[in-house]
């Protein structure tokens, strides 16, 4: 076999992030064993797999997330009806799929990950996923922050198993914890028998989901082995659940530290050299000061990180037919280099987070989503705030509902929602689109009632059969919504001016209408995107050389297929009835 060097550069930039770890002595043993693994990953795949990519995201680039058995009938694999469903549906729509966790898990559908490396047996095996892979870009998740009580690794150490020592977090049950943030109401500390007797063990998400100790180099080393094998498995993008938790220090605050920065940047030296192609994603669902410094300098950290503050901001919109807030929000967004955007998404396996709205919107506002949603079937979790309070952190329901006035006509709920949808395609970003908004999923009650657990009201699995038949009724809200969303998909992905790596210019036209310009990277196209996010008619006179468009050229809405003529003084007037919505380019 064909033996790789790395560079002393290289070896360098991984030896810093080592020394901070662990200390010059231990850094140095942790590189070379890094290194062999490095080695041995690339003499296994004859090299680097894939090449540094300067076109790494284009417009075309959407992602849908799903869960591995989202599509299920009797007697056939479940991912392989994934495959069969994206193929027949989704090729000139989609590029990219986010699997869901799909390994074997103990609870919390699939967050605690029993074993790494395996397939749930239910979903299928790792042909099925790499069969999936040759047709999409996949992305992994990365469940690196903790992992199932019932896995090998924990039952080991809890067993006294001397290779596990140390793989998990114990302190004294007196510790004080009162500064560590809290996600969860449930207690932080979990107590498990061992031979020593009982220890207090660091579970931050519940007593299912033990935290890993990546103070413990073994656990590094290990994970980093996991995402290599993520890498040859066909994995093309990885997300890394609960990042900001990653490490642990008593008397802080335990998210965003600087160690946990470390090992991501760690991971992207890692991947640079063997496989350069491999695009980074961070879940960390906090206010957007501290999720954009996982961007670290553009270059050595993740290249797309989620945009959670963008479902609430969105809800507040229609919710109260005003924009402002979801304007300013917009307007202060930066590009930080050729190797970073965002990852924008609506709705998700998870609820519509709170806490990125922070700062942002006020408690009053806050407090008003909370009572809409609950007028709309949904729920409220809640976090236990350090004086021992609760504050709610997270609404449960489908975003259809979440966007849906009971009283309102179908048509209406589906132009709201399709609405809703064009502001997150319009935005400076790759979108992400949960399979329940893709189909217009409304709320599962039953699933909440079956689990007990409020996440499950947005999980519902579909029975092929019957998702078909649904879809085949020109007339069902499904039907509506899934080629509303087709459409504006495939109208995307026409428009360089969407380009991920473009320009954003958000425009303050009027506080009922979203509104901006975006630009392709190299210029050559721009667009006007317009959205009405109140029930009433809004009239807006547009100058476009104030917005930096040529007001001698003829323009056409391409979703309404309406044309403009700017007037001499290079004016264009449009009319957006309730709910409606246009992207606007030169003919």
């Amino acid at each position: 076999m064909k033996s790789y060097t790395i560079s002393q550069a290289d070896q360098q930039k991984m030896l810093e992030k080592l020394n901070f770890l662990y200390g010059k002595e231990r850094g140095q043993k942790v590189l070379k064993r890094l290194i062999k693994i490095i080695n041995d990953f690339l003499k296994e795949n004859g090299g680097p797999r894939g090449q540094l990519n300067t076109d790494w995201v284009d417009e075309k680039d959407a992602i849908l997330i799903t869960y591995g058995d989202q599509f299920q009938k009797e007697g056939t694999i479940p991912l392989k009806n994934l495959k069969d469903f994206a193929c027949t549906y989704l090729k000139d729509t989609f590029t990219g799929i986010h699997i869901l966790p799909f390994y074997p898990y103990s609870s919390d559908d699939g967050f605690s990950v029993i074993d790494y490396f395996a397939v749930n047996p239910e979903l299928g095996g790792w042909q099925e996923v790499e069969e999936l892979s040759k047709e999409f870009k996949l992305m992994f998740d990365g469940v690196i922050n903790h992992i199932s009580a019932k896995s090998e690794w924990f039952q080991e150490y809890l067993a006294g198993n001397p290779q596990y020592k140390n793989f998990f977090i114990a302190v004294p049950e007196d510790t004080d914890i009162s500064q560590v943030t809290r996600p969860r109401t449930t207690p932080l500390l979990t107590p498990f028998d061992t031979p020593e007797g009982t220890k207090y063990i660091w579970t931050t998400f519940s007593a299912d989901q033990v935290d890993l100790n990546y103070a413990n180099e073994e656990v590094l080393l290990k994970i980093v082995e996991l995402l290599l094998f993520y890498s040859k498995k066909g994995a093309k993008l990885i997300r890394l659940d609960a990042i900001g938790y990653l490490w642990k220090k008593l008397g802080t605050t335990c998210i965003h530290l600087e160690e946990t920065h470390k090992v991501i940047q760690l991971f992207r030296d890692i991947f640079d050299i063997v496989d350069p192609e491999m695009i980074f994603i961070t879940e960390t669902n906090v206010p957007h000061k501290e999720n954009i410094s996982y961007f670290g300098n553009g270059y050595n950290e993740a290249q797309m990180v989620y945009q959670f503050p963008l479902p609430p901001l969105v809800l507040n919109a229609f919710y109260r037919e005003n924009a402002s807030h979801l304007l300013k929000w917009a307007d202060s967004l930066e590009k930080l280099s050729d190797r970073t955007t965002f990852f924008n998404f609506l709705a998700s396996h998870d609820g519509i987070g709170l806490m990125p709205a922070k700062g942002i919107l006020s408690e009053e506002e806050i407090n008003e989503m909370v009572e809409m949603v609950k007028a709309r079937g949904g729920g409220v979790s809640y976090k236990t705030n350090s004086d021992g309070s609760k504050s709610p952190y997270e609404l449960n329901i489908s975003y259809f509902n979440a966007l849906s006035n009971e009283e309102d006509p179908e048509e209406i709920k589906v132009k709201r929602f399709l609405c809703a949808h064009s502001i997150l395609l319009s935005l400076v970003g790759v979108p992400g689109i949960y399979v329940h908004s893709l189909l217009g999923s409304q709320n599962y009650y039953q699933g909440v009632k079956e689990t007990g657990r409020l996440r499950s009201i947005n999980r519902e699995k579909f029975k092929i059969d019957k998702l078909y038949k649904e879809l085949e009724d020109k007339n069902s809200i499904r039907r509506k919504v899934f080629d509303g969303m087709r459409e504006l998909l495939k109208l995307r992905r026409k428009r360089k001016a969407f380009h991920p790596l473009g320009d954003q210019k958000i425009l303050f036209l009027n506080d009922q209408v979203f509104s901006l310009v975006r630009t392709s990277p190299d210029q050559s196209e721009k667009l006007l995107s317009l959205q009405n996010v109140s029930q009433k008619d809004q009239r807006l006179i547009i100058n476009l050389k104030e917005i930096g468009f040529d007001s001698t050229s003829t323009y056409r809405d391409i979703i309404s297929d309406k044309v403009f003529i700017p007037d001499d003084a290079g004016n264009i007037i449009c009319h957006l009835d309730s709910y409606q919505f246009m992207w606007i380019v030169s003919v």
